[in-house]
């Protein structure tokens, strides 16, 4: 493995407006999520907004996976960012597709940590704002 983690970021669009305004529906789809893929839970929190929309995190032994939901237009904002290879990110993102009714989705992987040909870059901070 030439890397530290694998970050999906999922863009799931045309989904059921009910479910993606339910707390209880996107919390327990996240969390069995997480164990369909082998990673190790370890805290969750989600929260409802008023009037629509919820937000959640799980916390994974190996990073976590996160959901933003925006039922007024049908979409949701998802991550889900692993590190190690035991963790099978992809079936957690089909049962996550199955489960939120999913018509429409964008996958962006992003493979984090590079431990062979780390980028370095060295800043001088400044204390005017916006120089790095």
């Amino acid at each position: 493995m030439d890397y530290l983690g694998s970050h999906l970021l999922v863009e799931l669009y045309d989904c059921d407006e009910k479910k993606l305004n339910d707390l209880n529906l996107i919390e327990s789809v996240l969390e069995e999520a997480v164990r369909v893929s082998g990673a190790t839970a370890l805290k969750s929190s989600f929260h409802q907004f008023a009037p629509q929309g919820v937000s959640g995190v799980v916390i994974i032994a190996e990073s976590h996976f996160t959901i933003h939901t925006w039922p007024e237009y049908n979409y949701a904002a998802l991550d889900i960012f692993t590190c190690g290879n035991t963790v099978n990110n992809q079936k957690a993102l089909v049962f996550i597709e199955k489960e939120l009714d999913v018509k429409t989705l964008s996958v962006t992987e992003m493979k984090r940590g590079n431990i062979h040909f780390p980028i370095k870059i060295n800043r001088k901070t400044s204390a005017k704002v916006g120089v790095f």
